[in-house]
């Protein structure tokens, strides 16, 4: 009897929990094009929280990046899952998305204008301190974070998973946001020596800079259906990495805890 009775209350609990999760799927615009969002909060929370920008990997607006959305919400923060490449497009070829992401870097101007606009669109949600917003991103969405951060965009936190490295110098002061970048020893995409120049330049310009090398891990180890990927497409540098993914996703809430709390 008393097994039954934990059980219910264990299942009151967090049926409660989840309850308070509500999610959004949220039409903009930015220079004409049509843009897909997907808001996450936790509407049992009283007040304002901390927003934060959630940047998807090079294969667009995906179920991994809207999934991010959710677990931030479960955090206590409101959370929107941006497009960066107009109307919630993805691929489902490495050809395909490599063609979506160069077009978005090369468009940097149009890019940036889509990043701002889902930025505003957070900061004016009824639960968010529009004074409080971070950015995280995967693989691309790293380095669009990163690349907006090195820019001087008003963010509080960058986070960047399995990311590219932007390159280029940075004036010491122009970047306000606390930024952690957050990469797999074994991902063979990043240059060593790049590496190395990315973290000098960094330490020597950004006042709360932080690089953590994941020892074991490979590209996208927070996706995963990144070994689907890897198998389907013959990419071996793609692994899916549970504890790399747990450490990386704690120092992304430790980082926040700090940041948001000054």
């Amino acid at each position: 009897m008393k097994k039954v009775f934990f059980f219910l209350i264990f299942f009151f609990i967090a049926t409660t929990v989840q309850a308070g999760i509500k999610t959004q799927e949220i039409q903009y615009t930015s220079g004409g094009t049509s843009l897909k969002g997907y808001l996450a909060y936790d509407d049992s929370i009283q007040g304002k929280r901390p927003g934060v920008l959630v940047v998807h990997e090079w294969w667009g607006h995906n179920e991994h990046a809207r999934n991010r959305a959710r677990m931030l919400a479960e955090l206590g923060y409101t959370a929107l899952a941006l497009d960066m490449y107009g109307d919630g497009k993805t691929a489902d070829h490495p050809k395909k998305a490599g063609e979506y992401m160069n077009a978005a870097m090369k468009d940097w101007k149009g890019s940036k204008a889509k990043f701002n606009a889902a930025k505003k669109l957070l900061q004016d949600h009824t639960t968010v301190d529009p004074k409080r917003i971070a950015s995280i991103g995967f693989c691309f969405g790293g380095t669009v974070s990163l690349r907006m951060a090195r820019e001087g965009a008003d963010l509080d936190a960058v986070v960047a998973f399995h990311a590219g490295l932007p390159s280029g110098a940075v004036a010491p002061g122009t970047v306000k946001a606390a930024v952690l970048v957050l990469n797999g020893s074994k991902d063979v995409w990043l240059d060593p020596k790049a590496v190395a120049s990315f973290k000098k330049e960094m330490t020597a310009s950004v006042k709360d800079f932080k690089y953590v090398t994941l020892e074991g891990a490979r590209h996208a180890f927070t996706n995963k259906q990144a070994n689907a990927f890897s198998k389907k497409f013959k990419i071996p540098n793609l692994e899916y990495n549970q504890e790399a993914d747990q450490t990386a996703w704690s120092a992304m809430q430790d980082l926040f805890k700090r940041v948001f709390s000054k």
